[in-house]
């Protein structure tokens, strides 16, 4: 049942959207209205809403994904099982499918303005959560990632980065040994890409062709 709850808390908190709170309190409208992807996170949080909106916004949605993590595996027990996975990810798939939205969804009602966003800043708040067992590893990787596809491999437009960064870190973290157990942490990191490439797959944002420059070709 700890391992329940400490899930239900996870989704739950993933699915307060933090650009929709602070873009009403502070720039007093929907901000992602505005947006070609409609993505309630951090940085139509900056650009729509503002640099303390988006400091808000970004400093949320990284502690929505850190507290549940953090905390579960703080008063845990013994060695991590299968569950750390779904708390790992539950904070992502509130974020991505936040609970106002599924019973919008359940009701057979229009969903749209509960839609969830990407789930970028959220799943670094997550692994950042594994740093008191696991350390900075994972987190790390999925920085390294973002760097590579965004300087050194730049890929545009950000879809295709966003899609190919999570790939690439799910295959990074499938070489890695964290310690332990360390595959749950591997399965969680599966589910939240899973659910980063259906939001991504199923946005109905205008998609440009991808193209894909080297650093010395810039």
């Amino acid at each position: 049942m700890r391992d329940v709850w400490y899930i239900l808390f996870g989704y739950l908190s993933g699915s307060i959207l933090y650009a929709r709170i602070f873009g009403e309190l502070i720039a007093h409208r929907d901000i992602t209205k505005q947006t070609k992807d409609k993505n309630p996170g951090t940085a139509n949080a900056f650009m729509q809403g503002g640099f303390w909106c988006g400091v808000l916004t970004l400093a949320g949605d990284l502690l929505k994904g850190f507290v549940p993590v953090y905390f579960y595996l703080l008063h845990l027990t013994g060695r991590p099982g299968i569950a750390l996975a779904f708390v790992v990810a539950a904070p992502v798939a509130g974020h991505i499918f936040p609970l106002l939205y599924v019973l919008q969804l359940l009701r057979h009602r229009a969903a749209e303005a509960f839609q969830g966003g990407k789930g970028i800043a959220v799943s670094f708040g997550t692994l950042l959560g594994l740093f008191g067992r696991f350390g900075l590893r994972p987190a790390l990787l999925l920085a390294f990632s973002f760097l590579f596809f965004s300087g050194i491999v730049r890929v545009t437009p950000h879809y295709y980065r966003t899609l190919w960064t999570y790939i690439n870190t799910g295959i990074l973290m499938h070489f890695q040994h964290f310690r332990i157990d360390d595959r749950n942490i591997r399965i969680g990191f599966l589910l939240i890409t899973a659910m980063v490439v259906c939001h991504l797959c199923r946005s109905t944002e205008e998609k440009e062709a991808m193209q894909v420059r080297i650093l010395w070709q810039q």
